[in-house]
């Protein structure tokens, strides 16, 4: 069993402000995000202004904060927040669902782009393959709170939480870190310039994720309000069985049909129509 690094959860607290280790891993999410968007723009020479993509990130921060936690609400918790409303604005109370973040984005970046007159799949995929940095700052804030832990475990790296009664568990926390994480980051960004179609790296991230998320759902101690559905699966796995399934569905039916690296003329000689 290795000691759980039983690390303050505030940074820093001045009088009655904190600034908390979850909160700085959301800041260090996006600015990661923007900055490698902003690296790929200017490497691929692609005609998107500096303000156009303060301008999306504007919308993708609202979409996020907003979808997770309405996503949450609604998919883990709903007769708590009904009995309490007023909880559903304490964000530093925890309760953040990844998969209503997908949808908050993924609304609020459609919207975004059309207002600029931004190509959708285009942008879409540039952003998305950044979004595992997310994800990876986001579970080790998850495993500095110590929350959503794994279930109990004998394996040498076991850990006992300070939430989780005197029973060593895995760290799927860092599981998640390490496979939806760094992984799959790895994945999409060797995969980005090879792609067949606009929109293909935003389906590859859907289903890498909900496959990664899948699996890991497997070590995770399931909510405690919930347990299991159906008796055998969680409702992550149920949220992320429907991204696979909208996943594969996209990259095999939906997307645009054209190339997003046609052909070059002037190689194959064939005139333009």
């Amino acid at each position: 069993m290795i000691p759980f690094p039983n690390i303050d959860p505030e940074i820093i607290r001045i009088g009655p402000v904190a600034i908390r280790w979850y909160g700085m891993m959301y800041i260090l999410g996006f600015a990661s995000s923007y900055l490698l968007v902003l690296y790929q723009i200017k490497k691929k020479a692609i005609a998107i202004s500096r303000s156009q993509v303060d301008d999306i990130y504007f919308y993708l921060v609202i979409g996020l904060l907003a979808g997770a936690r309405l996503g949450y609400i609604l998919f883990y918790n709903l007769s708590y927040y009904l009995a309490n409303p007023l909880e559903i604005f304490v964000l530093w109370h925890g309760g953040m669902s990844f998969h209503g973040g997908v949808i908050g984005t993924f609304i609020l970046g459609y919207i975004a782009m059309k207002r600029r007159n931004i190509p959708f799949w285009k942008m879409t995929d540039l952003m998305i393959v950044t979004a595992p940095l997310g994800i990876f700052f986001g579970r080790i804030g998850n495993f500095i709170n110590g929350e959503l832990f794994g279930k109990p475990a004998t394996v040498p790296w076991a850990m006992i939480f300070p939430d989780g009664g005197n029973v060593p568990r895995h760290p799927s926390q860092l599981y998640e870190a390490f496979s939806e994480g760094i992984l799959l980051f790895a994945i999409l960004w060797l995969y980005r310039n090879r792609k067949k179609r606009e929109g293909d790296v935003f389906a590859l991230f859907i289903i890498g994720y909900a496959v990664f998320r899948i699996i890991c759902e497997f070590f995770r101690e399931p909510d405690v309000q919930m347990g299991y559905l159906f008796g055998f699966v969680t409702m992550g796995q149920i949220l992320s069985f429907a991204m696979l399934a909208i996943g594969l569905l996209l990259k095999f039916l939906f997307l645009p049909k054209y190339s997003a690296n046609p052909p070059d003329r002037r190689k194959t000689g064939k005139a333009g129509r």
